[in-house]
């Protein structure tokens, strides 16, 4: 790893602020030097029209294969398959220019054991933080992979399992979902009960807690008891909205998971019950969650990858449609995807001042004129070392 220089026509070095132009930005070994200061001697240079920080996914699945059938998938593979699968899949997030992930929620260790394995240079892929098991309910949603519970001492020993295998995030499953047959995202599932004593030994352990929340009375359930982020949030009310607001609490809207089950049909494999529901939640999610922008809440962005036809090399589609469904300006949906999401799921990631790791992403135009420029990066940079460099 030595020095490297990239000559910018656009720097967004702190996302959501005026960028830098026309100059180059100065990297020595993993970390930011500065912009169009000395560089070492025998820099290796690259040209970039737009430069941005490396995108953060804060909402993943890395086991998960985007095929349409999650749980026919769960029921046809072997863990050893499902571990080569999020392998794979980290190496295609990384050279699609997201350079830290949030896997929330995996079968077996499997997402542990592929971060361990890339933190220490085994495999390629992006800095990984991991939950284990998502904490649900019997019969819930998520039960097919994840770790029932039942009352709130049952929750608090799984909360304590998850921390004995290495998580580092709490995922419990406030609502129903889409994937799950039987479950509705409306419907309240984990009780108030047990979601404040699985984040309040969360927290006791010091661990954060993510809660799977798309109906109103699941998300409040979530916010009252002092969750750290809420995914998903669809079907999000004004009460909800409210509480999120005044609790600051991270909102990652996972855009593409709905809208990528909608536009696929179920011609495609797609189990019918699935499609309905995306489709119910599609009226809606938009809307609700465009109130609670404008409202003020803070959103954080994070994909859902892997769930059906949402792969986890496609994340600058979430990046567009937050600036398409919901609003934000370009600037405003990087600034989500990186500084948000980084501040989130707890890595010094997102900008690339002076001290800053040098994670990025170069491209062919600037996102504020083109937001899918993020689609097709010509080189991604990790730690100061190039790691994709030109065509896939």
């Amino acid at each position: 790893m030595g020095a490297l220089v990239v000559r910018f026509g656009t720097l967004h070095d702190r996302p959501g602020e005026e960028p830098k132009r026309n100059g180059h930005l100065v990297i020595d070994g993993d970390r930011v030097v500065g912009v169009d200061v000395p560089a070492p001697d025998g820099a290796v240079a690259v040209e970039a029209a737009c430069v941005v920080p490396g995108l953060v996914n804060a909402h993943a699945h890395l086991e998960c294969d985007a095929s349409a059938n999650t749980v026919g998938y769960f029921a046809a593979t072997t863990p050893t398959r499902r571990a080569i699968t999020a392998a794979n899949n980290a190496r295609l997030a990384l050279a699609a220019g997201v350079t830290s992930v949030r896997d929330l929620g995996a079968s077996n260790r499997i997402a542990l054991e592929v971060r361990d394995a890339i933190a220490c240079g085994a495999l390629p892929g992006p800095n990984v933080v991991a939950a284990g098991n998502v904490i649900c309910m019997t019969g819930g949603h998520g039960s097919f992979v994840g770790r029932t519970v039942d009352g709130v001492d049952d929750i608090r020993r799984a909360v304590r399992e998850q921390r004995r295998d290495g998580a580092e995030w709490i995922k419990f499953i406030a609502t129903g979902g889409v994937l799950t047959p039987g479950a509705v995202p409306g419907t309240a599932e984990l009780t108030q009960e047990e979601l404040a004593a699985g984040v309040a030994e969360a927290h006791r352990l010091g661990l954060s807690a993510a809660a799977h929340a798309m109906g109103p009375t699941g998300i409040i359930a979530a916010l009252r008891a002092g969750i750290d982020s809420i995914e998903h949030g669809h079907l999000i009310d004004a009460a909800g909205i409210e509480l999120i607001v005044e609790r600051g609490t991270y909102l990652v809207p996972t855009l593409s998971a709905i809208v990528c089950i909608v536009e696929a049909g179920p011609e495609v494999g797609l189990p019918a019950e699935i499609t309905r529901k995306a489709r119910e939640i599609a009226e809606h999610a938009g809307a609700n969650l465009g109130r609670a922008r404008a409202a003020g809440a803070r959103f954080a962005g994070g994909s859902d990858a892997g769930t059906p036809f949402n792969g986890h090399d496609n994340y600058a589609r979430e990046v567009e449609l937050m600036h398409t469904m919901l609003g934000m300006t370009p600037r405003e949906a990087l600034r989500a995807a990186t500084v948000h999401a980084a501040d989130l799921i707890g890595l010094p990631r997102g900008t690339l001042t002076p001290g800053d790791v040098a994670d990025l992403v170069c491209l062919d135009r600037d996102v504020d004129a083109d937001i899918t420029a993020l689609r097709t990066p010509t080189a991604v940079v990790q730690a100061g070392s190039i790691v994709r460099h030109g065509s896939r």
